[in-house]
């Protein structure tokens, strides 16, 4: 029986060897597929890979300054009482404007009026007692001390009217230029002390714009330059004025320049206080070349890109300048308007095939 069971199993080995070999003469098996060859390997064709591509742009390389500032008004004052007095009449409304020497305050004035009457009869009585010292003088009766005497009077009561009506005068509270008033801080009634604000007045149709720069850009900037500005109160919109103005004193604790800017504020939208984005526009530095910075392939110290040439990429060696939002200066080593790979280097060779999928304008 054992020796039948052996017979039996040498028998099954064998055709699972015969069938084997059989199957692998065929090429059935996997492990019986043999390699292809580096001929055949160089002559089979090669599936190209997919690229989007956009166009180099010839453009003018310019130094752009960013910081951030600070808008302010074009004139700003606290209106305040140089004369203490109630507050007997408020003449503007919050917030509007108002025209240059207008009315904004009176002060109760009773007292002052009653001054100026008291200094009008004090000069016109030195006046008279003038006039007859020298009809005396000219007569011989008087004498040339009492000439003298009466022409002081005279003039020191001159000078008391003045002031009396100097006095009368500051009871009224005038704007000093054409503004818009803010809020006020008193009422009707209410005792204002000397130098007390009132109110404040702002110049708004002109903004001013204050920043600072380090002091390696100083040489970058000059009186006349434009500049972008962007505030968070208005995204997507951009407003431009021009440089009036660099502070000649180095800041030592920062280390930076005061620039002031000015720049026109049409409808008086944008208001003093705000935070401002600045672009500087600055000097040109000669033509340069603009590509997508998607398009760059940085490799050790080097950086390339590569072009599409006859269905192929071809890798080249570029000298790159300043970035900027989404592209990058090429200064050496590229053409304008040649056709270059922004996504997919990551799968391409020198010479290897490439099939656009996408194609962009130029940047």
């Amino acid at each position: 029986m054992q020796k039948t069971m052996i017979a039996i199993a040498g028998m099954l080995l064998a055709v699972v060897t015969v069938y084997g070999v059989l199957k692998w003469q065929d090429g059935d098996l996997p492990w019986s597929q043999a390699s292809a060859s580096p001929a055949q390997e160089q002559n089979a064709p090669r599936r190209a890979a997919p690229v989007e591509v956009a166009l180099s742009k010839a453009g003018v390389a310019r130094t752009e300054l960013n910081s951030i500032g600070t808008l302010v008004s074009d004139e700003s004052v606290a209106i305040a009482s140089e004369v203490a007095g109630r507050i007997s009449e408020i003449l503007f409304k919050e917030g509007q404007p108002v025209k240059a020497g207008q009315v904004l305050v009176k002060l109760d004035d009773a007292f002052a009026r009653a001054d100026l009457a008291t200094a009008d009869a004090a000069f016109d009585l030195a006046q008279s007692n003038l006039q007859r010292a020298t009809s005396l003088s000219r007569s011989g009766a008087g004498t040339g001390r009492a000439l003298d005497e009466a022409q002081a009077a005279r003039a020191s009561a001159q000078a008391q009217r003045e002031l009396a009506r100097v006095r009368l005068d500051k009871m009224e509270i005038r704007a000093p230029f054409a503004g818009v008033v803010g809020l006020r801080t008193v009422s009707e009634g209410a005792y204002a002390q000397i130098g007390q604000t009132l109110v404040n007045l702002e110049k708004i149709d002109t903004l001013k714009l204050d920043f600072r720069l380090p002091e390696v850009n100083l040489q970058d900037v000059a009186v006349g330059m434009t500049v972008t500005v962007t505030a968070d109160a208005f995204p997507g919109e951009k407003f431009t004025g021009s440089i009036f103005a660099i502070d000649p004193l180095v800041d030592v604790n920062g280390r930076a320049v005061r620039i002031r800017a000015r720049l026109d504020n049409v409808g008086a939208r944008l208001r003093p206080g705000l935070f401002a984005r600045v672009t500087v526009q600055g000097k040109d530095r000669g033509q340069v070349v603009m590509v997508p910075e998607g398009a760059v392939v940085p490799r050790g110290q080097e950086t390339f890109v590569y072009r599409v040439a006859d269905g192929q990429a071809q890798e080249t060696r570029v000298k790159l300048g300043r970035r900027m939002a989404g592209s990058v200066e090429v200064v050496e080593g590229l053409a304008a308007d040649t056709q270059i790979v922004t996504a997919g280097q990551g799968r391409l060779r020198n010479g290897a095939s490439v099939e656009v999928v996408s194609s962009a304008g130029p940047v």
